[in-house]
Parts: C-alpha cells; sequence; structure tokens
C-alpha cells in the first residue's frame, strides 16, 4: 500500500489470528512492526532490503511469534516497550500457547517508550504510548501513517480481558489518540482492515 504522501507499506497477514505486519520501506530499508509469526518467511520476502528493525506494537504472542527468526535472519534489533518486554518473552503471559504459537520473542534491543523516534532510512515514526489492551503497548505515528496495533480498530476497539487489560486505560488511550492523530492519517490496525481517523472519528462508538 502506498499513497501521495505516505510511505510504502508492505502488509503481511500471518499466523491463526490473521495478525496484519507491515513492512515499512525507504528505498533499501526496512521497518518491520509486529510479525507475529512466520518470521523465516517474512525475511524471505523481504531479501534484497536491509531491514534496521524489528517493533512490537504489544507482547501478545499473536504480534512477536515470527520476531525471534526474522531478527536470527536478518540480524535486525528488537525494539517494544519496557512495560511488555517481559510479557513478550514469556509464553505463559504473551497468550501464545492459547493460539499456537510456539516462539518467544528475544530479550529486546532497545526499550521504546512516549516521544521516542523509530526511524527507517529517512523516515521516522514518534512512539505514543498506549496502555489498555495491554499494559506496555504503543503506537508508531509519522508520515500520515499510524500503526496502532491491537489499541483501536476499524469500527471497534482493542479488548482488555486478557491478562494485563485495563479498560479505564484504553478508554483513557483512545480519548489521547482521538485529540492527538490527524483525521487524514491512515490507521493501520493489528487485525482487520485499514481505515484512517476521520472515518472511527465519525462512526467508531469507542471513539465518542
Amino acid at each position: 500500500m502506498a499513497e501521495a504522501g505516505r510511505p510504502q507499506v508492505r502488509q503481511f497477514v500471518v499466523g491463526p489470528l490473521e495478525t496484519n505486519c507491515y513492512v515499512v520501506i525507504d528505498g533499501d530499508k526496512a521497518l518491520v512492526v509486529d510479525p507475529g509469526a512466520n518470521g523465516a518467511d517474512i525475511a524471505a520476502a523481504l531479501s534484497g532490503l536491509d531491514v534496521e528493525l524489528i517493533v512490537a506494537t504489544h507482547g501478545h504472542g499473536d504480534h512477536v511469534g515470527g520476531v525471534a527468526a526474522l531478527k536470527q535472519a536478518t540480524g535486525a534489533p528488537f525494539a517494544i516497550s519496557a512495560a511488555d518486554a517481559g510479557r513478550a518473552q514469556s509464553a505463559a503471559d504473551n497468550s501464545s500457547h492459547d493460539f499456537g504459537y510456539d516462539a518467544n520473542a528475544p530479550a529486546p534491543d532497545r526499550l521504546l517508550a512516549e516521544g521516542d523516534v523509530v526511524s527507517v532510512g529517512g523516515l521516522g515514526f514518534s512512539v505514543i504510548d498506549c496502555p489498555g489492551h495491554t499494559p506496555g503497548g504503543i503506537a508508531l505515528y509519522g508520515n500520515g501513517v499510524v500503526f496502532v496495533g491491537d489499541t483501536l480498530f476499524a469500527g471497534s476497539a482493542g479488548r482488555t480481558d486478557l491478562d494485563g487489560g485495563d479498560a479505564g486505560a484504553l478508554r483513557r488511550t483512545l480519548m489521547r489518540l482521538k485529540g492527538s492523530i490527524a483525521p487524514d492519517t491512515l490507521v493501520l490496525p493489528g487485525h482487520g482492515e485499514a481505515t484512517t481517523m476521520s472515518a472511527e472519528l465519525a462512526g467508531n462508538p469507542y471513539l465518542r
């Protein structure tokens, strides 16, 4: 997917829960967001690109299950928030066993927090803390797109009934996003179809 004024983004739908893995490409550089499964296959599909960083928006198994294989194949560092780093490394906490994901994430090379910037080529994306679905959920915002993980979906929002979920925190996160993400931003969620912030502001009951 690529539109005027927005970066080139490739999408892979991976694993039993059909997680959206996104790859931002700038020249011969790539940033991979949420490789939930099939890490070796993703690496093969990106042959010829220099993967500069692997980022997980949160630590559930369906978003980190492919990190280890992708990191091994590419040598790219792995980044996640401090609050979800332990969850990503423990199948008992990240629900991977429940859904058939058998690979924990490795220890992160970088811990992300609000206001940090992750870069690929000449592009930068600001980290936004998004607690609620998990304590350490994050979004990556910049260049006309926002990667929101399982915080926001087209017409819906993330579940909070899994370990670490907090409905009140999610509500506060959604209100922050409502006030800080530009309406023309392309919203790329962890599952399901892409949307725009304007569409969600108009019709998503969780943003009212």
